[in-house]
């Protein structure tokens, strides 16, 4: 009788498959160049509310309302900006969480436990901080979701900004970390945020979503077919009571995913590459634009550290995040058979960790939504979000540049291709043909050093036959 086979230990944050690493290149590109786009646009907001002369123009800007009134759609440019083009990035992470769900990470209830349990950490440790400062101090709990979401765009603005090089499975991590916060946050959105129900108008936006995933059954094709009744089940969302984001992530969701016979990318890949720049390069700046234009002074940056509720957003950020996810992923590691990858330590863990506390797009959305009744506090949450997401962008701007020269080392073991077939060489060790390419190549190494070598010794002996040559050199003292 056979011994009992021992169950081979999964290593966390291991190397991703090649498919999957061009998939989170290509995306992680595009949220790079959209995260710059989103640091621009948050300065740009900054510098328009804090000029004097033009502080007035951007309250002007931000409150002057347009859209038909009739179909309860006359809504400020700031509405706009976060009920409307904010729906955009939320199809973006619906389509992302979907694509997770059937063909990435998540699939795979053993390896999506990792970013889940860290995901789901990294949202009740701030909560819970937030709490409980808030409550200590006397403060309101309402904000207590405020600093539970990352922003990814700008986390990964901070990785170009900084210029590490990243381990692709480190940076897969904070990708489907923000994919899974995300998907929470949302929910939060939903269950937390939703008052007053108009069943008619959510009746409406629901026959519209079966109608749009009846369409994509039946391979109806046509951006004409889809964009027109996309814009109907967002405004009947809107009506309907429930944050009109929830539809973009509704129609994300139902979009097919995995590839069939004959397809080189999936409806919702092709859909999400060309909605992605979209996104990325308009709807969250835009959003940034119109929701981070706060007053800051000093007076103002001093309450954020002495007003119960602001206090409890920057800790929630900064302290909460990390410690959240953090140890979400050492308790993973811990009480499962995943044991972390041995090209990485601790340490860089920690250091993703401290970036993912950057809040900024859902951090100030639920901040709206929360402190609705009170501008004064809203305006105040805000800067604190700001703040936070400042100090840990330091913070983990200093731990990755001390993380910086092995992150390096690794980088480069990934794109080494040492047989020039477009296949970096980490991903051929079990190939067989790889190792007959290699040896080809060394063998072809080997004769040239070997001709160099006799070159070099006919060359020596040649010089020692010469009289006065080196062979002949008198070398004594003079």
């Amino acid at each position: 009788m056979s011994a009992p086979r021992t169950p081979t230990p999964r290593k966390a944050l291991g190397l991703l498959s090649l498919p999957e690493r061009n998939f989170v290149a290509e995306a992680l590109r595009t949220e790079t160049v959209g995260g710059v786009l989103l640091l621009l646009a948050a300065v740009a907001a900054l510098v328009w509310a804090n000029i004097p002369a033009l502080g007035d123009s951007y309250e002007t800007v931000s409150h002057w309302h347009f859209g038909p009134g009739a179909l309860g759609l006359n809504l400020s440019v700031a509405h706009w900006a976060a009920d409307g083009l904010l729906a955009i990035f939320f199809f973006v992470a619906g389509v992302e969480l979907k694509r997770e769900l059937v063909a990435g990470d998540l699939r795979d209830p053993k390896a999506a436990a990792l970013p889940v349990v860290a995901a789901l950490c990294g949202m009740i440790a701030p909560a819970l901080v937030y709490t409980l400062t808030s409550g200590a101090g006397g403060g309101s709990l309402a904000g207590w979701a405020v600093p539970t979401a990352t922003d990814i765009a700008f986390a990964l603005a901070v990785l170009a900004v900084i210029g590490t090089s990243l381990p692709s499975a480190l940076r897969a991590f904070l990708l489907t970390l923000a994919v899974v916060d995300d998907l929470f946050a949302i929910l939060i959105i939903a269950v937390f945020f939703t008052e007053q129900l108009n069943f008619a108008a959510l009746g409406g936006a629901v026959a519209g979503l079966a109608v749009f995933w009846l369409l994509l059954r039946r391979r109806v094709r046509g951006w004409y077919v889809y964009v027109p009744l996309a814009l109907v089940i967002w405004g009947l969302m809107y009506n309907s009571g429930i944050h009109a984001t929830i539809a973009g992530v509704a129609m994300g969701l139902m979009l097919r995913c995995h590839r069939e016979e004959g397809e080189e990318h999936s409806p919702g890949e092709q859909i999400e590459h060309r909605v992605r720049p979209l996104s990325a390069g308009l709807a969250v700046p835009l959003f940034a634009l119109f929701s981070a234009g706060v007053a800051v002074s000093g007076d103002a940056l001093g309450k954020v550290f002495t007003q119960p509720e602001t206090l409890g957003v920057v800790l929630g950020l900064v302290v909460g995040k990390t410690l959240g996810i953090f140890g979400g992923t050492w308790l993973t590691a811990r009480f499962t058979r995943a044991s972390l990858s041995d090209d990485l330590a601790w340490a860089d863990v920690f250091a993703v960790a401290t970036l993912a506390g950057i809040g900024f797009t859902v951090s100030l959305l639920i901040g709206e939504l929360a402190f609705e009744e009170d501008a004064t506090m809203a305006g105040s949450v805000k800067a604190a979000v700001l703040t936070g997401s400042l100090i840990a962008t330091l913070l983990a701007t200093v731990l990755l540049k001390i993380r910086n020269a092995k992150y390096r080392k690794l980088a480069e073991e990934e794109e080494r291709d040492e047989d020039l077939d477009g296949v970096p060489d980490v991903y051929e060790q079990d190939d067989p043909e790889y190792h007959l390419r290699m040896a080809e190549i060394l063998e072809r190494k080997a004769a040239e050093h070997r001709r160099l070598a006799r070159e070099k010794a006919a060359a020596r002996d040649a010089l020692a036959q010469v009289p006065g040559g080196a062979g002949d050199r008198d070398d004594g003292p003079a």
